[in-house]
């Protein structure tokens, strides 16, 4: 059996839209009951896909919670792109940033808690700290970055991992991370 070459880029555009609409209702179910409410079988019907269709993708739930953070990534990467930071110095356009993928997860806490959770306890491989670390040093660095500096900004995203898992505990505000992201961002990154 051959297939048609001109079918390639067709097939694969409904591969992509079927792979955004499983990570879509993953993303709808874990918004409102966290990663518990992401069965692998009711996110298969909220897609409108087979259940092997699913673990195809993704094999198994903790894949589908990875694929949710890059969407979420790739949404803050997107909004950087089209509004930079505008802050003057290196460690308030980190803390502009951070703040701004803060008020983004915390729009959905239950899913934020979902991400964060699900990061923290996954033995799956993600790239979400070395995203979030590109990201602060575009917004921080004027030039190629040092291996030191990669490293202080490392450290800030650390941080700024802890603070959300503090909000989300409900032991600190949105306020309160803010003025300590302010001040790690100043230390942190003050020889940039």
């Amino acid at each position: 059996m051959t297939t048609d070459p001109a079918q390639a880029p067709t097939r694969a555009r409904s591969q992509h839209q079927r792979r955004k609409r499983i990570v879509q209702a993953a993303a709808a179910l874990a918004s409102r009951g966290g990663v518990e409410a992401m069965q692998m079988r009711t996110v298969a019907e909220r897609a409108g896909v087979a259940l092997g269709t699913l673990y195809r993708y993704f094999p198994s739930k903790m894949d589908l919670v990875v694929a949710v953070v890059s969407e979420e990534m790739d949404l803050l990467e997107g909004s950087m792109e089209r509004r930079p930071p505008g802050s003057s110095t290196p460690a308030s356009r980190a803390v502009e940033l951070l703040m701004r993928a803060t008020r983004g997860l915390m729009r959905e806490p239950e899913l934020a808690d979902a991400l964060i959770r699900s990061l923290l306890l996954s033995d799956v491989k993600t790239n979400f700290g070395s995203r979030m670390t590109g990201m602060l040093l575009r917004v921080a660095s004027e030039g190629e970055a040092t291996d030191g500096q990669r490293t202080l900004v490392g450290a800030l995203n650390s941080v700024w991992v802890m603070e959300m898992i503090e909000i989300l505990r409900g032991h600190a505000t949105p306020e309160e991370t803010h003025e300590r992201l302010d001040v790690a961002a100043q230390r942190l990154l003050a020889d940039f």
